[in-house]
């Protein structure tokens, strides 16, 4: 595996990874299905669904292990729902990472198995229709260089912790994502820092504090108004 990654095993038997070099991990140790699936899938597609007859396009801001990507999947193949999610990420996994985690075990769907390893696979760059509701188009590009070509309804933001990536999460980029939506879109994170809540305040956001997951008091969802 990759020297500065390496996999961990989260309190509700999924996995994760943790990065030595920023001594953070990829999600929650009280259970990364359980906090993907509230803050991203709960509060981020089933909310849009629940309240709108589109389908919705989602931007996500850090590919990962793919987990985010994988809970849409089955979201979009449960609901016959469907769902575009273009991701960006700087730092792929290689392949004996990803094909380590056991995430379609973990959520009960290991028919599903296969299609989280074309996740990995599909081509960066091209938009892949991985079943007949749910297409991914993975852009290795950093934040700061990406341009959407046509507005997102929902962002997935999922970059690691303000205190780890600073760069991530300053008003340059807030105002990007803020740009990048569509009128009624809104941005998701596990993240609910009061400095942060401020700077969605001042890009334009509408900031709702919702119930985080479970070891986590809060969540943000960022609504544009």
């Amino acid at each position: 595996m990759n020297a500065n990654v390496y996999l961990i095993l989260t309190e509700d038997g999924s996995h994760s990874l943790k990065n030595e070099a920023l001594n953070e991990t990829y999600h929650s140790f009280h259970g990364a299905v359980q906090e993907s699936a509230h803050v991203f899938i709960a509060m981020g597609l089933g909310h849009w669904c629940d309240h709108h007859d589109s389908s919705p396009r989602i931007l996500e801001i850090g590919f990962g292990t793919g987990l985010n990507a994988f809970l849409s999947l089955i979201f979009a193949e449960e609901h016959q729902q469907e769902v575009y999610l273009e991701s960006l990420e700087t730092f792929p996994l290689p392949a004996e990472i990803y094909e380590a985690l056991n995430y379609a075990e973990a959520v009960g769907n290991a028919e599903f198995g296969h299609l989280f390893d074309q996740l990995h696979t599909s081509q960066w760059g091209e938009k892949a229709e991985l079943t007949a509701h749910f297409s991914l188009k993975k852009e290795e590009a950093p934040v700061h260089e990406y341009s959407p070509t046509t507005p997102f309804n929902i962002i997935y933001f999922d970059a690691f912790a303000p205190n780890k990536q600073p760069e991530m999460w300053t008003m340059d980029v807030l105002q990007k994502m803020y740009d990048s939506l569509a009128p009624g879109g809104f941005l998701v994170t596990y993240c609910a820092q009061g400095q942060f809540k401020r700077n969605l305040k001042q890009a334009g956001f509408t900031v709702e504090e919702l119930p985080g997951p479970p070891g986590k008091k809060e969540m943000v969802r960022a609504v544009k108004s």
